[in-house]
């Protein structure tokens, strides 16, 4: 397996990434785990979830195939999806973030997040650009 750096994060990450999106809604927890685990013999060391992919199924596959090898495994992780009915539990504001890492660390069985992205913009927070543009008029 090639490897190549994350940015400028010091990491090295496979050039093949393993898409955990289907596990939890097309892929029960046995499979996903057969797919883990022959991606990691293969020299697969990314894995990219987020906490949408079947209400945080997909992140707690992950979680119970990795216990003990979480060292040998890059994770990485989305948020901003629709995760409660409250108005706050969706989006980039800090309330949100906070307890979407928490629960995604809870669900991946770890204390760490490699890479932590936000999945999609939030429309209700105003972007920067937006703000010019509203500002000008």
């Amino acid at each position: 397996m090639e490897y190549r750096n994350l940015g400028r994060s010091g990491l090295k990450v496979s050039t093949l990434g393993l898409g955990a999106n289907n596990f939890g809604w097309w892929v029960d927890e046995q499979a996903s785990a057969a797919v883990i685990n022959h991606a990691l013999e293969l020299g697969i060391n990314f894995i990219d979830t987020a906490d949408m992919y079947d209400k945080g199924r997909s992140e707690e596959y992950i979680g119970l195939t990795l216990k003990g090898r979480r060292t040998q495994v890059v994770i990485a992780s989305k948020f901003a999806a629709v995760m409660g009915e409250g108005p706050n539990d969706r989006g980039g504001s800090r309330w949100y973030i906070m307890r979407a890492v928490e629960a995604s660390l809870k669900r991946l069985n770890t204390n760490y997040l490699d890479l932590y992205q936000m999945h999609f913009p939030d429309r209700r927070r105003p972007s920067k650009k937006r703000c010019e543009l509203l500002t000008t008029w």
